[in-house]
C-alpha cells in the first residue's frame, strides 16, 4: 500500500494518519465556533413601520438617549428666526444709474479736465466694476449681522441697512462709499477714477427689494450649525402605546434602545467571555462523550468527524448571517420572517451523509443553541425547528435520488401548517395574515434549503469520501460505460455480479449493514475480468478452455490479476474509493485453490515444492462488514453453480464448508463481524441462494 499513499494528496494522507491531535483540533474548532456563536448575540428590538398602528405597547428595557429629531427641528427653526429679511439694491436701478453715468461721460466732457490721465475705457470699465459690486451687496438688520458673525457665517457682501431706509428706498452715507472705494482700489483700480465714479453713484436714491433666496440659504446654514438634540429615556418608561400611530420619533427611540442594549452586553469583558466559553465547552463535551459511547466509528474516522464539524459550523454560519441581514432590514422583513428554519438543513445533510441517530442528536442540541442565541421568539423557534428537524430526518432516511430532497422539504413545510395554527389558537385567534406570511417565509427557507442540500451533497461526498444512497443509485445505471462493457464483453461475469449483489444485499440488511452499498459495489467488484474475460469459466459458454494451454501457475496469475487490473480500471474511470476497497478485498488473501492443487499434483504431491504465495490474492483482507459479506456471497454463488443437486441441505453444507475454510484461513479477522452476525449472514445467504437456485418442474412437450 505505500504506492497508494504516494498517489494521494498530502492533506488526504495527513487525515488518514489518524491521531488524537487531529480529533482534538476538530473538537476545538467546534467548541470555538459554538462559543463565538453564543457570545456574539444580536439584540432584537421589534422595529415598527412608520405611520402604522402599534399592536402592543413597548417599554424601555434600559436607560438610553436618542436623537430627538422633533426637538432638533424646533431648535433649528427658532435659531433660523434670528435671520431677518435680506435686501439688495434693485438691479434695474443699478443698471439705470450705470447707463446714466455712461451718457454723462459722453455728453459732458468736463471729466477730461478733472482726470487728465484717465481714458474713457478706464472709466467705462470702472463703472462696470462698481455696478457688479453694488449688485453683489446684501443688506439686513443688525441682529441678523450679529447672529451671522457669532456663527462665523458673515461675509464681506453683507452690510447693515442704511438708517434712511423706509422699507423701499434709501441713500447711503459717506462712510459706505468710502468702504466701497477701498475695496475697488484694492482690486487694482486707480483711486481718482473710482472716487469720481462713486461720486456720481452716491447722488442717487436707491430702490431696494427682498432677496428671499439669500434669506433661505442663510437660514439653512444657521440651522445646520445647531447640534442634534438628544433626549433621555429611563428604563421602564413606555415608548409606544398600544394602537398609537408610529412616528419617526418612535422609530428613533427604538433604534437608540437597540444600540444601548447591544452596548450594555459588554461582550469584551472577561466574565461574559468566560461564560460563553464554558457553556460551549459543556455542549462540546456532552457531544464528545455521546459519540464516543454510541458512534465510535464517527470518532475513529477522521473524514466523517471533519464532515460532521463542517456541517455544524456551516449551519451556525448560515444562521448568523441570516440573522444579521434580517435585523439590518428596515423594510419590515423581520415581521414576515418570524420563524426562520435552520435545523432542517443540518438534519438532512447529517442524516444522508452520516446516519439518522447522529442527525437526531445534533438536531436537538442545534435547536437549543440556535433558539437561545438568535434574536427570535425563543420558545416558538425551538418548537418549530425541533419538530421540522425530526420530520426532515424521518423523511430523509431512505433518500435515493437528489430530487427527492425537494419532496422531503415539501413534507417539512406541510408539517409547519398545523404548528402555525397551534400558535394562533394559543392566543385565541383562528385566522390572521401572519399565517400566510409565516407559510410563505418557511416555504422560501425550505426551497433555499433544498437547493443548498442538493448543491452541497456531491461536494461534501467528494471531499470527505462519503458514499450516500443517492450516489449509489447513480452508479446502478446499467447504461454506464463499465456496466455496459461488462454486460457485452463478459456477460457471465455480469450475471454473476447481479446474483452476488442480490445475495449480499439481503445478508447485509439482515444485520443492519448497508445493503444498497453491497448491491451496487458488487456490480463493479469483478470489472478487472474485462481485460481477459475468456479466462474465466462463467464467460466460456461451454467452449474451449484456454487454461489447457497454460501452466497452473500461469493460470493462477491470470486469475489473480483481475483484482489489480480491476483497481486500475476503477481508478481510471473515477470510481469511489469504497468500490476500489471492495475490488481489492473481496478475495482477501485467499488461495486460488484449484490451480494450486493442480500445481501440487504436477510436482508429484510435494507441497513444499510449490510456493503458496504465488497462488494467493494480494489482499488486503476484508476490513468492513460489507466487504466480508461480499466475499462470502461471491465465493458461495460461484461454488453453487457446480452443485449437482440444489436444495437447502446441499446449499447449507456448501455454505458451512466454504465459510468455515475462510474462517480458518483468517480472512475475517479484520472485518468487525460478531459470531451472531456470522450466523445471521450464513442463514440469510442459504435462504436467498435456495430461492435463486430452486428447480422448476419440467413441462411436458405439446403433442402434435
Amino acid at each position: 500500500m505505500p504506492e497508494e499513499s504516494k498517489e494521494k494528496p498530502k492533506w488526504q494522507r495527513y487525515l488518514k494518519e489518524g491521531n488524537h491531535g487531529k480529533r482534538l483540533l476538530i473538537g476545538l474548532a467546534i467548541l470555538l465556533s459554538l462559543a463565538i456563536f453564543i457570545h456574539f448575540k444580536e439584540v432584537r428590538v421589534d422595529m415598527l413601520e412608520l405611520d402604522s398602528n402599534a399592536k402592543n405597547y413597548i417599554v424601555a428595557q434600559v436607560d438610553f438617549e436618542f436623537p430627538d429629531d422633533e426637538g432638533t427641528v424646533i431648535l433649528r427653526q427658532e435659531s433660523a428666526r434670528d435671520i431677518g429679511a435680506i435686501f439688495r439694491i434693485d438691479p434695474k436701478a443699478i443698471e439705470k444709474r450705470r447707463y446714466q453715468f455712461e451718457q454723462f461721460l459722453i455728453h459732458d466732457q468736463r471729466w477730461r479736465s478733472f482726470l487728465p490721465k484717465s481714458t474713457f475705457e478706464e472709466l467705462y470699465q470702472g463703472a462696470d466694476d462698481v455696478k457688479e459690486l453694488l449688485q453683489s451687496l446684501r443688506f439686513t438688520d443688525m441682529r441678523t449681522l450679529q447672529r451671522l458673525q457669532s456663527l462665523d457665517l458673515l461675509t464681506p457682501e453683507y452690510y447693515p441697512l442704511p438708517s434712511s431706509f423706509d422699507g423701499k428706498s434709501a441713500t447711503f452715507p459717506e462712510g459706505f462709499w468710502e468702504i466701497l472705494q477701498k475695496r475697488l482700489v484694492k482690486n487694482n483700480h486707480q483711486g481718482p477714477n473710482i472716487a469720481y465714479i462713486l461720486s456720481y453713484f452716491q447722488q442717487a436714491n436707491w430702490l431696494f427689494d427682498k432677496d428671499t433666496s439669500a434669506q433661505r440659504n442663510l437660514r439653512r446654514m444657521v440651522e445646520a450649525t445647531v447640534p442634534e438634540r438628544f433626549s433621555q429615556i429611563k428604563a421602564g418608561n413606555r415608548i409606544v402605546d398600544q394602537g398609537e400611530q408610529v412616528t419617526q420619533r418612535h422609530i428613533a427611540m427604538l433604534q437608540a434602545m437597540k444600540k444601548a442594549l447591544a452596548e450594555d452586553q459588554k461582550i469584551w469583558d472577561p466574565l461574559p467571555l468566560l461564560s460563553s466559553l464554558i457553556f460551549a465547552t459543556i455542549i462540546t463535551l456532552i457531544g464528545g462523550f455521546y459519540f464516543k459511547n454510541n458512534h465510535k466509528e464517527l470518532v475513529k474516522n477522521i473524514y466523517k468527524l471533519f464532515l460532521y464539524a463542517t456541517i455544524i459550523i456551516l449551519t451556525l454560519l448560515i444562521a448568523k448571517v441570516t440573522e444579521f441581514f434580517l435585523l439590518q432590514d428596515m423594510g419590515g422583513l423581520l415581521e414576515v420572517v418570524r420563524y426562520p428554519l435552520f435545523v432542517p438543513f443540518a438534519a438532512i445533510l447529517l442524516c444522508v451523509l452520516l446516519n439518522a441517530e447522529v442527525a437526531l442528536f445534533s438536531t436537538c442540541f442545534l435547536t437549543v443553541i440556535l433558539g437561545l442565541s438568535l434574536a427570535v421568539d425563543h420558545s416558538r423557534f425551538i418548537a418549530i425547528n425541533l419538530i421540522t428537524g425530526v420530520i426532515a430526518i424521518l423523511a430523509s432516511r431512505h433518500l435515493r435520488k437528489r430530487k427527492e430532497v425537494f419532496v422531503v422539504c415539501g413534507k417539512v413545510w406541510l408539517a409547519c401548517i398545523p404548528i402555525f395554527f397551534v400558535y394562533n389558537f394559543s392566543q385565541n385567534i383562528f385566522w390572521n395574515m401572519f399565517i400566510i406570511s409565516d407559510l410563505m417565509s418557511t416555504f422560501a427557507f425550505l426551497i433555499l434549503t433544498s437547493i443548498l442540500v442538493v448543491g452541497l451533497l456531491p461536494i461534501l461526498e467528494s471531499i470527505f469520501r462519503v458514499m450516500t444512497d443517492i450516489t449509489l443509485m447513480e452508479y446502478m445505471d446499467p447504461n454506464s460505460e463499465l456496466l455496459r462493457r461488462l454486460s457485452v464483453e463478459a456477460p457471465g461475469t455480469y450475471q454473476h455480479s447481479l446474483v452476488v449483489g442480490s445475495i449480499s444485499e439481503a445478508a447485509a440488511q439482515a444485520i443492519g449493514a448497508n445493503g444498497l452499498f453491497c448491491r451496487v459495489s458488487t456490480l463493479y467488484h469483478d470489472i478487472g475480468k474485462l481485460f481477459n474475460p475468456h479466462y474465466f469459466t462463467e464467460n466460456q459458454m461451454g467452449g474451449f478452455n484456454i487454461h489447457q494451454l497454460l501452466t497452473p501457475q500461469e493460470s493462477a496469475q491470470v486469475i489473480i490479476a483481475h483484482v489489480v487490473e480491476g483497481e486500475a480500471l476503477a481508478r481510471k474511470h473515477g470510481l469511489p474509493r469504497h468500490f476500489i476497497d471492495i475490488i481489492l478485498q473481496h478475495h482477501g488473501t485467499t488461495l486460488v485453490y484449484y490451480f494450486y492443487c493442480k500445481q501440487v499434483e504436477q510436482m508429484g504431491g510435494d507441497v513444499d515444492a510449490v510456493d503458496e504465495a504465488l497462488f494467493r490474492y494480494p489482499g488486503p483482507k476484508p476490513r468492513t462488514k460489507e466487504s466480508a459479506i461480499i466475499m462470502m456471497a461471491d465465493t458461495i454463488e460461484a461454488a453453487s453453480r457446480s452443485l449437482e443437486e440444489v436444495n437447502e441441505e446441499t446449499i447449507t453444507e456448501l455454505v458451512n464448508r466454504l465459510i468455515g475454510e475462510k474462517l480458518e484461513d483468517g480472512q475475517f479477522d479484520e472485518c468487525q463481524l460478531t459470531f451472531e452476525e456470522f450466523w445471521t449472514v450464513k442463514r440469510t445467504i442459504i435462504k436467498t441462494l435456495a430461492v435463486a437456485r430452486h428447480l422448476r418442474i419440467k413441462y411436458p412437450a405439446r403433442q402434435a
